[in-house]
């Protein structure tokens, strides 16, 4: 952490009040080495800024002052002072240099992601982020992290909690002092994974693998947003990053690790339609809902009903590839990877078992799974 940062942050004698205001018109106090010298960057930028100000408007309003037409005045010519033309071209060029120096300093370091102890890939979706850990303790875990404000605050039926609009289900869990890769990538349109205590701000393109790293110093709770417009609930999709001690980051890998063993489904399991239909309300509700609304609604034109529509009354094999492939060119994006194939059989034969719907259908597990290995 900076000087800059340091001082911030260690002054006793500033109030909790004052603090707060202090962070909505300046940067997070930062938790990593790349943030805090983006904090002290952002910080000597903006003393060279006001030096230049106080500097040229002194002059300038001193100027108007001492050589005002009143006193007699006469306008003076030097565009031909030689060493005026050389000290105005020198003095931007050394200011220059002496911005871009840290600046080029910090963006090198930002970009060096070798050797990390963790590998994180984290895919966007419309509107959550999926996460998967690829490399070092805790190979293997995966999840999904969505927003978990509760929907009364959002609708303005119940007070804002302290953390509205940036609390999830599922956090990420990192261990404190360890260098952790970041992977981003997108499953629909362009997202960007950012968490401004750790100094971290990169897209994550559809087809495209980009990178970035942390290593954070602080135990604590972190949050971020996608920082691209990347539509309707843009503003409902929150990062949330749990720095733990090495102890309580292994105990949470065994904890993940045995979750993923209890969750491993027997594939010739034969579900009944009461079963599915439970399910499948809560997979709907998780993932489904704020586009079609709880009701079936929808929002129409740009999310249609389910209530009574074609794709959901009609031959299931359309619906199941609508669910796999999503629809190029609207909102509807894949749930391939997102949805085990149990889920996704749940929460078709929810949905054509919801609302006027009533169809009776079941869909197995197995009609997914099919459908999947066609493709």
């Amino acid at each position: 952490m900076g000087v800059w940062a340091r001082l911030a942050v260690s002054v006793p004698a500033v109030s909790a009040a004052s603090l707060s205001w202090a962070g909505e018109i300046n940067l997070q106090p930062p938790v990593t080495a790349i943030a805090g010298q983006i904090y002290d960057m952002h910080t000597l930028m903006l003393v060279i800024c006001l030096v230049i100000f106080i500097a040229v408007f002194g002059v300038m309003f001193w100027s108007i002052y001492a050589h005002r037409k009143s006193r007699g005045a006469v306008a003076a010519h030097f565009h031909e002072n030689t060493t005026v033309e050389i000290a105005w071209t020198i003095v931007p060029v050394l200011i220059l240099l002496g911005m871009a120096y840290p600046a080029t300093r910090t963006v090198i370091a930002m970009k060096d992601t070798s050797d990390p102890d963790i590998t994180i890939k984290a895919t966007g979706y419309q509107w959550k982020w999926g996460y998967d850990y690829l490399k070092g303790e805790g190979e293997g875990i995966r999840f999904v992290s969505a927003l978990s404000t509760p929907q009364d605050q959002i609708d303005g039926r119940a007070e804002k909690g302290e953390h509205y609009l940036l609390e999830v289900d599922n956090p990420v869990v990192v261990p404190v002092g360890k260098k952790v890769r970041i992977l981003t990538t997108a499953n629909d349109v362009i997202h960007a994974w950012w968490v401004p205590a750790f100094g971290v701000k990169q897209d994550a393109i559809p087809g495209f693998i980009r990178d970035t790293w942390f290593r954070a110093d602080e135990i604590g709770v972190y949050r971020g947003n996608c920082a691209e417009l990347c539509g309707k609930d843009h503003g409902f999709m929150p990062i949330e990053v749990h720095v733990v001690s090495e102890a309580d980051y292994t105990a949470w890998v065994a904890q993940q690790h045995a979750l993923l063993a209890a969750n491993v489904e027997d594939p010739a399991k034969q579900w009944t339609l009461e079963e599915l239909i439970a399910r499948g309300e809560k997979v709907f509700g998780a993932n489904c809902a704020a586009c079609h609304q709880a009701n079936g609604q929808g929002v129409p034109p740009a999310f249609p009903p389910l209530d009574g529509a074609a794709i959901v009354l009609g031959p299931r094999e359309a619906q199941i590839e609508t669910l796999l492939k999503g629809r190029p060119g609207t909102a509807m994006a894949s749930f391939a990877g997102q949805l085990s194939d149990t889920d996704l059989a749940a929460v078709i034969t929810y949905t054509r078992n919801a609302w006027s719907n009533s169809t009776g259908e079941l869909v197995e597990p197995v009609e997914i799974r099919a459908a999947r290995e066609s493709n």
